[in-house]
């Protein structure tokens, strides 16, 4: 800011020197600055939003009848499959009801099939017939009922996938269908990204897709940035967009899934999401080190015209990209930007032109192959 501050003040006035040059130069001496020719590219412009790792899946383990825990069939933190059992329940209740139940049904049977013959010759009324038809139908659901409780005394897993901590011994009581789950199943071969997207980001998306401004080939790929900035080897894939805008915030949920092979991914971790917006054929770049602001906040970056005059611009600047700012508007092709030797050009003075070498080493004003 300081910088473009002195460069405009001296906008207001230009005294002739000795040799007639804007400023007060001495003729024949112009100060040598450093410029990028903008040039459009292709940029390939993307969006990085914070987001949290959860489970592709959870499955809470809860027993679904009553009893003493007789064994825990698993270690905790371990992988386990679908359908291996993870505790037992004494089923030694059950197995009773259970007999007492198939004792029952051993006796309604065959006075329903004797029933069934008397019938046919009219020595038993339909009526009788009916009840017992339907005490055997109630005997054999209990039979049913007591065999599905006995199965429900060995809890199996829900799903595939990594097991947590125990929250019950051996011994402890269970409740069927209490509050309090046993453990938790999380499936982690691949996990879900969700992060929040804010709705005035989309509206300028969709502006730019509807003006040409911008190409989407309609790739849902997504790159990850681990906590500590590292690249995630794995590519995702955008899933689905909330249709929900939170009121609160003013963003809407974006939910990726991310394969995760070796487990790096896990739930409740802290990432960023890079999701790619589109490619831009037409972006203006320069480096950072050209645009400074006014004391208004308007970026600002000096030009060397046609003339050899340096030449104030204000610019309208989209978003970093690396060392360098994406300028929406206020260049165009064959502008000369300076981004070394700022100091010495003033609005209204010549100044020499040099092409800007970026591989260069910074070295103290006046020494040779800097600007003086």
């Amino acid at each position: 800011m300081f910088v473009i501050g002195l460069m405009l003040a001296s906008c207001g006035k230009k005294p002739q020197g000795a040799g007639g040059m804007p400023g007060g130069m001495p003729l024949g001496f112009a100060p040598e600055v450093a410029v990028v020719t903008v040039q459009p590219e292709s940029v390939t412009l993307s969006d990085e939003l914070p987001g949290r790792v959860s489970a592709f899946l959870i499955a809470e383990v809860r027993p679904q009848v009553s009893g003493i825990i007789q064994k825990r069939l698993f270690e905790e933190g371990a992988d386990v499959k679908e359908g291996a059992p993870l505790y037992q329940i004494d089923p030694a209740l059950y197995e009773a009801a259970l007999a007492r139940a198939e004792a029952a049904l051993a006796a309604v049977q065959p006075r329903a099939e004797r029933y069934k013959e008397l019938l046919a010759i009219k020595a038993v009324s339909q009526q009788d017939y009916d009840d017992i038809t339907a005490a055997l139908k109630q005997a054999e659901a209990e039979v049913k009922a007591a065999k599905v409780n006995v199965t429900y005394t060995t809890i199996p897993a829900p799903i595939s996938g990594r097991i947590g901590r125990s929250s019950v011994t051996i011994g402890a009581l269970a409740t069927a269908y209490q509050p309090v789950p046993f453990t938790t199943i999380q499936q982690l071969d691949k996990v879900y990204v969700d992060a929040p997207q804010s709705s005035a980001t989309l509206l300028q998306l969709r502006k730019k897709l509807a003006a040409g401004n911008l190409k989407n080939d309609g790739s849902a790929k997504v790159r990850l940035l681990l906590e500590d900035g590292t690249p995630y080897a794995q590519e995702g894939t955008l899933q689905f967009s909330d249709v929900t805008v939170d009121p609160s915030t003013g963003s809407f949920i974006l939910r990726m899934v991310f394969p995760n092979p070796d487990m790096a991914l896990l739930p409740g971790m802290f990432v960023r999401a890079v999701v790619q917006e589109g490619i831009n054929d037409q972006a203006i770049l320069i480096p950072q080190q050209g645009v400074a602001r006014d004391p208004k906040g308007t970026p600002m970056a000096l030009l060397v015209n046609a003339e050899g005059m340096v030449e104030p611009r204000p610019l309208v600047l989209d978003r970093a990209i690396g060392p360098r700012w994406l300028v929406a508007s206020g260049l165009r092709a064959g502008d000369r930007v300076i981004v070394e030797g700022l100091l010495k050009a003033r609005p209204g003075t010549a100044v020499k032109a040099v092409p800007f070498d970026p591989s260069a080493k910074p070295q103290p004003p006046g020494q040779p192959g800097q600007p003086k």
